[in-house]
């Protein structure tokens, strides 16, 4: 279920007056504030070593426990999207990110809690300064580099990150 549904109650007054007023939105018509859902920042990061593999992590929770992911995660209120990857990176590698390089996104739905939060997944290419450091933490269970030619985009979990993961291979075959 989408967050925007399960809200019942305007969260200034508590009024249970609070209708959907669009599709994204819902509107108090006791005090007039209108609520729109809008989509939270995610982050991903690309990494290769100097063998030209990537950087893949193995998720330790939910969604999708198990399987393979891309470093990254949700971004901090006073943070940019670079400092949240940057971040992001550290935490679940151990990796210090020397240069960050926007690359593309997508529009995601990410289960959370039991409901569905609209995401905006911005992936971005970056160089690390040592990969000899590199090890698995926070909510990496795993943390491995993977030749490019042995990459399945079906084992990725989520389908932001499969998508990602399928549009930067094509991109790396038209480079090569």
């Amino acid at each position: 279920m989408m967050l925007l549904e399960k809200m019942a109650f305007c969260p200034i007054c508590g009024s249970s007056r609070f209708p959907m007023s669009s599709p994204k939105s819902r509107r108090c018509t006791a005090c007039g504030f209108e609520y729109f859902m809008n989509p939270a920042a995610a982050n991903v990061a690309l990494i290769l070593n100097e063998r030209q593999e990537l950087l893949v992590v193995r998720r330790k929770n939910e969604p999708e426990r198990g399987t393979l992911d891309l470093p990254g995660g949700f971004a901090d209120m006073e943070e940019t999207a670079e400092e949240g990857v940057i971040r992001e990176v550290k935490e679940e590698t151990g990796l210090e990110v020397t240069s960050v390089h926007y690359l593309f996104s997508f529009a995601n739905h990410y289960a959370f809690s039991g409901v569905i939060v609209p995401t905006l997944d911005q992936f971005f290419a970056c160089n690390v300064a040592n990969t000899a450091v590199l090890q698995a933490s926070d909510d990496a269970a795993e943390a491995l580099w993977l030749p490019l030619n042995r990459i399945v985009p079906a084992d990725f979990g989520l389908v932001s990150i499969r998508r990602g993961i399928e549009k930067y291979l094509k991109t790396k075959e038209t480079t090569a």
